[in-house]
Formats: C-alpha cells, structure tokens, sequence
C-alpha cells in the first residue's frame, strides 16, 4: 500500500488571507488524500479549527523554534508555503524538505504603487495559492473558498433586533487600515443610499464608529412625529450596531443571513465570498488589481479611478499620505438593490 503523502501548508496571518488559501487543503484532500496539517498564528486558530480538509494545526504563539520543533517530528514530504516571509523561509530551511512558495509580486505591486507602470497579471492571488501545488498533480477545482462555523457560533434570529429578522444587509465597517475604511460621514450617505434595515460588523475597536452611524438613524418616542414623513421619503434605513458583540465567527454566520454584503477590503470580504453572497465591496487607497477581489461570487466594486495618486500602498496606511483621502470621498455609490 502506497503511503500517504504528508503535507504542510503556511500561513500566519491574516483573516482575509487565510480564508483566501482554503481551496488548497481542500484540493490536497479531495485529489490525493493527502495529510494535510496548518500552521498559523494562534489568534487565527478559530479560521481553521473546523476545517473538515485539514488533520493537523500548528499554532505560532511565542518563538518560532518551538514550532519548529514540533513539524520536525512530523517529517512531511512536502511544504506549502503560502506566506513566503521571513519566518516561513526560516522554517523551510530548517526542515530541509521539498517546497512551493506562492510569489508575493512585491516587484509588481511596488512599480504600481510608486510609478503606476501596471505589470500586475491578471490572476487572483487565490489562483496564484493554487499554482504552488500544480507541480504535485493537483489542480483547481468549481468549489471557490471554504468557511466552516461551528455549530455554537450559529446566530439564531432571535439573537437580533425585531426589525432585523425578516432580512437584512451585512455591512462590515472595519479594516485594518483608515485609508481601508469610509469616512465616517460617507457611511452614513452609503446607509442611507442602502435604505435597508442594516447590520453593522466589526471588532470592538469599530464600536465608536458603528454607534456614529447608528445614532444618526436612531428612532425613538421623541422622532415618533416625524415618521409618517420618513415613511414617505421611503426613508427604510434600520441601524444595528453589532460591532464588538460578536466573535468572528458569529460575524460570518450573520455575513452568511444577509441578503446583501457590503464591506471594505478587509476579511469579512473574503468569508462573504465563500458563502456566495452578492458583495458591494468598496476600495479606498488599494485596488482590486492587487489580484484580491471577491472570488468566484457576484460582486460589485464602488471605487474612484479619477485620483491619479492611487494606489498608494499595497496594503494601506492610517491616514491619507496626501492628505485629501478622494480615493474615498470621491467614490459614487451607485448600485441597486430590489
């Protein structure tokens, strides 16, 4: 009997990107049944926990020989290298065994952001993932991204306000980075162009900005005299701030309910992706060329192409280098939703 092939993929951080490499342990799985083991950063442990596609994971949490002392005793015959920084050069080295590493076009990326000279291919950086286990046979299959929420972390409706539970859209306020994210003024046009009951998501550090949005939408007895008038304007924008108050998971599983997602370039993006949602994805100082777009799903990019000092990072920064920030005021939201 022929033994099974033994593989480590990695990749330490971070949401978006991990969820953007699960076809690779999927693909591994499904076409060689293969043993398939993860390596990541602790906190991104929950990404992975329920993957059905992978046997082992290996969490960085302090000093990187730790780690790599335990995935010597594993003796894989083949390294996965999906991140291709420093610590993961450092661990290939160390094992001495077999490895494909994902090309970061850091080359690319910097002619575009400093020169505009676009040398970028047109390739989702998931297919790029997937170029890394061609040399063992093993191709890309109709299946786009995974994301598995454990059962526990499933949001009931009752878990919502009242006018939230007969539909409703995800909007996911955070990224990393401010010249990722709306104006605060800009997500109130967006919510109010929406006109939905709508669900706001984040982490605690977007609590201050989701209650921002929220109180500029707030009813209560005091307004009940005016919402005969906003019933005419057909003014239907419900304001529910749920930054801080769910794990990531419980995110996804509401990202998974809504009708409609929209979201900055940021993680929720890409786990909006794996569920198929209709996505209006929003772009401020990076672009969708940079190959990270939603994968494989309907989706609508809101963006300003008429800055001609965009992109001006391939990751971003907090606040705009040139002070202006257009590339996020001067975006037209124009999309329908029925």
């Amino acid at each position: 009997m022929a033994k099974k092939l033994k593989v480590l993929i990695l990749r330490f951080s971070s949401i978006g990107d991990i969820v953007l490499t699960t076809p690779v342990p999927r693909t591994l799985k499904t076409q060689l049944e293969a043993e398939v083991h993860y390596a990541t950063k602790q906190q991104y442990h929950s990404l992975m926990a329920t993957n059905p596609y992978i046997d082992k994971i290996y969490l960085l949490e302090n000093k990187l020989s730790s780690l790599i002392a335990q995935l010597r005793l594993e003796k894989y015959d083949y390294i996965i290298d999906l991140h291709n920084n420093l610590r993961t050069q450092i661990i290939k080295k160390r094992l001495g065994i077999k490895s494909h590493s994902f090309s970061k076009l850091n080359v690319e990326k910097w002619l575009m952001v400093n020169f505009k000279i676009d040398k970028l291919p047109n390739v989702h950086i998931v297919d790029r993932y997937m170029q890394t286990v061609a040399p063992l046979g093993v191709k890309m299959d109709s299946l786009g991204l995974d994301y598995f929420i454990p059962e526990q972390d499933e949001v009931e409706p009752d878990w919502l306000p009242e006018t939230h539970r007969e539909g409703f859209v995800a909007y996911a306020i955070g990224a990393q980075f401010n010249t990722k994210k709306l104006p605060v003024d800009r997500m109130i046009e967006l919510c109010d162009r929406i006109n939905k009951p709508i669900i706001l998501l984040g982490d605690k550090n977007d609590w201050e900005t989701g209650e921002q949005v929220a109180q500029f939408f707030a009813r209560d007895e005091a307004s009940h005299d005016y919402e005969e008038k906003l019933a005419e304007l057909g003014k239907k924008a419900l304001i529910w701030n749920a930054c801080g108050k769910f794990n990531l998971n419980q995110s996804a599983s509401i990202v998974r309910q809504a009708r409609y997602v929209f979201t900055h370039d940021t993680g929720l993006m890409h786990i909006a992706a794996a569920f198929k949602k209709n996505i209006f994805c929003i772009w401020g100082n990076t672009i969708p060329a940079f190959g990270m777009y939603p994968y494989r799903t309907k989706f609508t990019v809101l963006e300003n192409n008429r800055v001609s000092c965009r992109p001006c990072s391939k990751i971003g920064y907090q606040q705009c280098p040139k002070k202006h920030f257009r590339c996020m005021r001067g975006i037209t939201f124009d999309f329908y939703l029925p």
